[in-house]
């Protein structure tokens, strides 16, 4: 018999870029088996399993003879179980159960299980926007995906819950319902607010700094002082994504596989645990990889507590990404980039006792071990933090009511909001949003110098700030000028951010 040949579209994705794949289905003569080429992992050459068994078992019926499944680009690594609904489309097209013109400018999405059920998929939002970019106006995803793909607009989306009901809409017919919103439930516990913060002022004074400008920050001082309870603070410090990084950070999530019913417009907060493997915390996986928790925290930020305990290799690949914005991971198939504009916040204990140094409390670690376990934490990744903090622990208890109750986490974010609108407006013709962006060579050129500029120059001649340390000094002082809402940095401007850049001598 001749062969008969279907096409039907879906999306190959690597990293959060795309591509559109044409998934072709050829039934000859011969003997009887199905194969699928094209670069597929693993998930996708599986498919051929799901997608008969999902067809007979509905009595759609599965082609007599040889099925090969091609996936187009050929040269392009397919990753995913989203193709399975594009593979049943076009074999069902194969075997008349719809037109082969119904696919076409149709981009399809969901993975199908051996009862015919199709079930949601990682990547939805990518898949979408892919997909509009290179003008598809209708796409057919899993109806429990159905809410989260009408966050996308421009096209037009149909949900379908089992195989069936994708050869109804083909036909004409329509599509299923969005399920019913998730109730959410309510909150057990108030949120975080920087009220419930007692004292450490200076410390919160850096936390507001660093909301302002997007810098860096490293809390260091012993166990109780508060540096994981201003650490969850800091997104509530930071005004709300803008609509393109609300999509950028919404697609991200998408990718790691979380289900969403609405785009995220909140800075994230990710805390991955001491013990978390390189691929964990960078980003991973076998052929092509996957986001890691630094990606995650995308445009929000990356709490990393206990800093000291995590693995060396850990912490400086946090070196790159610190400075770029973004991690590259090379893997056998792929070269994919994340983005991983992040806020880095890194709290330690002077020593694994938790009490050098601190007043009143013995310290049981000799001098090398004290000074090694300082050390954990190496020199490159310090030099790329804006803000070190020493923290002590409190003089009072803060119990009586007499005492005043700290500001909360809103009334800081309202200076933070009118501090970065500041900063926009001044930075909008050298094309950049907040001071922690801000390049050097703009910052010693295209910017006026603080006044006091002769501070830096002893600092750097005495060895104590190296050239990037410059540049984080006078973000810092541009932050705290924002803040203030001056029109340049003052003398004593720069010098508050030189201390905030220096710390104490451990930190």
């Amino acid at each position: 018999m001749p062969a008969q040949l279907a096409k039907a579209w879906s999306v190959a994705l690597v990293g959060l870029s795309g591509a559109m794949v044409e998934v072709e289905a050829a039934v000859s003569s011969g003997l009887r088996g199905t194969i699928v080429v094209g670069l597929p992992d693993t998930a996708v050459t599986e498919a051929r399993d799901r997608c008969r068994a999902a067809m007979q078992v509905t009595d759609l019926g599965w082609p007599e003879g040889r099925v090969t499944f091609n996936l187009s680009p050929a040269n392009l690594p397919k990753a995913g179980t989203h193709f399975d609904l594009a593979m049943v489309a076009a074999v069902g097209a194969t075997q008349r159960l719809c037109r082969q013109e119904a696919l076409r400018q149709v981009m399809l999405f969901g993975e199908v299980g051996l009862d015919g059920q199709v079930r949601p998929a990682r990547g939805l939002l990518p898949a979408l926007l892919e997909a509009v970019r290179h003008g598809f106006t209708k796409v057919i995803v899993p109806t429990a995906q159905l809410r989260e793909a009408m966050l996308i607009d421009g096209v037009e989306v149909t949900g379908v819950s089992r195989i069936e009901r994708l050869f109804a809409v083909l036909n004409g017919g329509n599509g299923d319902e969005p399920p019913p919103p998730t109730p959410v439930a309510p909150r057990s516990k108030p949120l975080p607010d920087m009220a419930d913060v007692a004292g450490q002022f200076e410390a919160k004074w850096a936390l507001e700094v660093a909301a302002a400008g997007r810098h860096h920050v490293y809390f260091h001082g012993p166990p109780g002082v508060g540096k994981t309870l201003l650490a969850e603070r800091l997104p509530t410090l930071l005004p709300d994504l803008s609509p393109a990084e609300s999509r950028e950070v919404s697609s991200i999530h998408s990718l790691a596989g979380r289900p969403l019913s609405d785009l995220i417009t909140r800075p994230p907060f990710s805390a991955p645990h001491h013990s978390a493997s390189l691929p964990a915390v960078v980003g991973g996986g076998a052929k092509i990889a996957n986001p890691g928790a630094i990606s995650m925290a995308h445009r929000g930020v990356l709490f990393l507590d206990e800093a000291p305990e995590f693995s060396a290799r850990t912490l400086d690949s946090l070196r790159v990404p610190l400075e770029s914005g973004k991690v590259t991971i090379s893997r056998a198939y792929a070269v994919t980039v994340f983005p991983a504009a992040f806020q880095l916040v890194l709290a330690a204990n002077p020593c694994p006792c938790g009490n050098a140094d601190t007043p009143g409390q013995e310290c049981k670690c000799t001098p090398f071990t004290v000074r090694r376990y300082a050390s954990r934490v190496s020199g490159p990744i310090l030099d790329r933090v804006d803000i070190r903090q020493q923290l002590q622990p409190l003089q009072r208890s803060f119990l009586s009511r007499t005492h005043a109750v700290g500001e909360s986490s809103a009334q800081i974010a309202e200076r933070v909001a009118a501090a970065r609108e500041r900063q926009a407006a001044r930075l909008a013709e050298v094309g950049f949003q907040v001071n922690g962006e801000v390049p050097g060579v703009v910052l010693r050129k295209q910017l006026p110098l603080p006044d006091g500029i002769e501070l830096l120059e002893a600092a750097v001649a005495q060895g104590r700030l190296s050239a990037r340390g410059v540049d984080k000094v006078l973000r810092l002082a541009w932050t705290i000028c924002d803040i203030a809402g001056s029109a340049k940095p003052s003398q004593d401007q720069l010098h508050a951010a030189l201390a905030m850049r220096r710390g104490s001598e451990r930190c």
